[in-house]
């Protein structure tokens, strides 16, 4: 027996059944409709183009240009509008790359501050909708309705048409929606039609819809192991499903099996109320390669000030730390140090990364520097290190400081290495 069609209309909200060109309430052709529609409760929302799409809504001049936003020449894309997508403009690309594509775009820098504001603004709706939200980023989140029919007096898909334009109306930013009956269906859902898109995948279409994808849409499937995949004839999801498990475990490891998995649509794992962050960290790039070692630590020393910061107010200690560098031919490195117990102080982190660098080859060009903690656990307060009898008075200076800087401004206090570079060379006599 066939399953009567369901439909609801994105432009006015209306359920109704049979099927429909068109909604017989307001006559718009933007329809939702499936049988199964009403049995999806699983969600995954992004924010379109998030961070231009916010200084698009604050400067309605920008509205038809191609906005970029990053950093300078030397910097990379952190998000680009969809006009400056199509002239192949993307996010991770170096920023004189993108120039070249698009030389026409306006180019901003990042204001986090800005973008927190609103990511907050939009995260709050999602609590209001559901107490089962699982913030993946600033701008995207998974969200679990199941049960809330009673709470809203209807589906969660009406639930989330509701929400989408509810953002829309009172941020000012669209939203694309995926809901599915899984995270990694809803988040496939939600790259199919962007922005502010509305897709679903119901349990019987899974199949058919995830077969002629490519393996490079499966989140976890990085260029490498794309390539790979690729160059052993396996370039789609159905091409992945002609093999067995055991195949596939055996030619890839437990990637193998999670990617046989996905390729079925299975994802076994439940939307968290909270995802604990795995690391806090920060870089830089220069605006000039750098070979010199000390302007390079009073680089490193930065951001390890940065992220000790961002570590001291969101209460957390990590066991790891990691140094990041770039080279100027693009080359990434990367170099880490377990420490003997949990910190979050600047002092701790240069301390642990500066070895690491000077470690580096002499008389090598650097465009990039980063540093962080990882492995994060809740702050129990300063521990010492048998093996560094000051440490514990250098924690105390740095707190003191801290202290200073919260009330007189970040700059009232700085370590010495900090604008050594910055200082005129003494004189030496005759």
């Amino acid at each position: 027996m066939n399953e009567p069609l369901i439909n609801y209309c994105r432009a006015c909200h209306t359920r109704f059944n049979g099927v429909h060109e068109y909604c017989p309430a307001c006559g718009d052709h933007a329809l939702l409709s499936h049988p199964q529609i009403d049995q999806l409760s699983i969600a995954h929302i992004d924010c379109d183009a998030f961070f231009a799409s916010v200084e698009k809504r604050d400067n309605p001049e920008l509205d038809d240009k191609p906005v970029i936003i990053g950093g300078g020449q030397r910097g990379v894309v952190s998000t680009a509008c969809y006009i400056a997508r199509l002239y192949g403009v993307r996010s991770a690309m170096p920023m004189f790359k993108a120039l070249e594509l698009c030389p026409d775009a306006v180019v901003i820098s990042p204001k986090g501050g800005r973008y927190g504001v609103v990511g907050r603004q939009i995260r709050d709706m999602m609590f209001d909708t559901t107490p089962l939200v699982e913030p993946l980023s600033i701008d995207e989140a998974f969200l679990d309705l199941t049960g809330t029919q009673r709470l809203h007096k209807c589906a969660p898909v009406l639930t989330l048409l509701k929400l989408q334009q509810h953002i829309y109306d009172e941020v000012g930013v669209t939203v694309s929606v995926g809901l599915s009956h899984n995270k990694f269906l809803a988040k496939t859902a939600s790259e199919l039609d962007k922005p502010n898109g509305f897709s679903i995948i119901p349990p019987r279409d899974t199949l058919d819809i995830l077969a002629p994808m490519s393996v490079r849409a499966v989140y976890g499937v990085g260029p490498a192991f794309a390539k790979k995949l690729e160059d052993q004839g396996l370039r789609t999801l159905k091409d992945v499903r002609k093999l067995s498990d055991k195949d596939l475990a055996h030619r890839y490891g437990e990637a193998g099996l999670r990617l046989a998995r996905l390729s079925r649509g299975e994802d076994s794992r439940k939307v968290k109320l909270e995802r604990v962050r795995k690391s806090v960290s920060g870089e830089t790039t220069f605006h000039r390669d750098i070979c010199d070692l000390e302007t390079l630590k009073s680089k490193l020393w930065d951001q390890c000030v940065r992220v000790a910061d961002e570590m001291k107010t969101k209460g957390v200690a990590g066991h790891v730390v990691t140094l990041k560098l770039k080279t100027a031919d693009f080359k990434s490195l990367t170099r880490r140090r377990t420490l003997n117990a949990p910190a979050q102080l600047a002092d701790t982190l240069y301390k642990t990364a500066c070895p690491l660098l000077e470690a580096e080859p002499k008389g090598r060009y650097y465009r990039l520097i980063g540093v962080g903690y990882s492995d994060l656990v809740a702050a129990q307060g300063d521990v010492g290190d048998l093996l560094d009898p000051n440490a514990l008075k250098r924690a105390a200076i740095e707190r003191a400081s801290d202290v200073a800087r919260a009330k007189f401004g970040k700059d009232i206090i700085q370590k010495g290495l900090s604008f050594k570079s910055q200082a005129p060379k003494k004189k030496t006599e005759p």
